[in-house]
């Protein structure tokens, strides 16, 4: 897989409604998977809600989105962060390790459940990113 940069949304609790009016605008396969699915207690209230979608058009648009787990915030029109993700792990580690320079890192980019490392920072811009490395296939 080549490295990709694209859009992340953040939704309160209709993440799913929205990927699915985008697929419609967008076309492509969009691929939904819940908190639930991946092992969220049941008690967090929020088995249903979306933890991770991805819609990945023929034509190069890719877009992905969740739901904001309990806890966080959810502020409209800032909703938004910058996810690169690939399998080439040098490349991706030195971005991020010049984007969390001078930032803030919210989630340290560590091995994580689903077995990709992962991490998300805001830059000294004030920009949210997020980086996903997965294994080369």
């Amino acid at each position: 897989m080549a490295s990709k940069l694209n859009p992340y949304l953040s939704f309160a609790g209709n993440a799913r409604e929205a990927m699915e009016y985008y697929h419609g605008v967008f076309g492509g396969d969009l691929a939904l998977n819940t908190y639930g699915e991946s092992g969220a207690p049941a008690e967090a209230g929020n088995a249903d809600n979306i933890m991770h979608a991805m819609l990945e058009g023929g034509n190069g648009f890719t877009l992905m989105a969740s739901d904001v787990p309990p806890g966080m915030e959810h502020h409209p029109g800032t909703n938004i962060s910058i996810s690169l993700s690939g399998d080439d792990g040098d490349l991706l580690r030195g971005c991020w390790e010049k984007l969390s320079d001078g930032g803030t890192v919210a989630v340290p980019l560590e091995k994580q459940m689903w077995g990709d490392e992962f991490g998300a920072c805001t830059d000294r811009f004030g920009i949210s990113w997020m980086v996903n490395i997965g294994e080369p296939g």
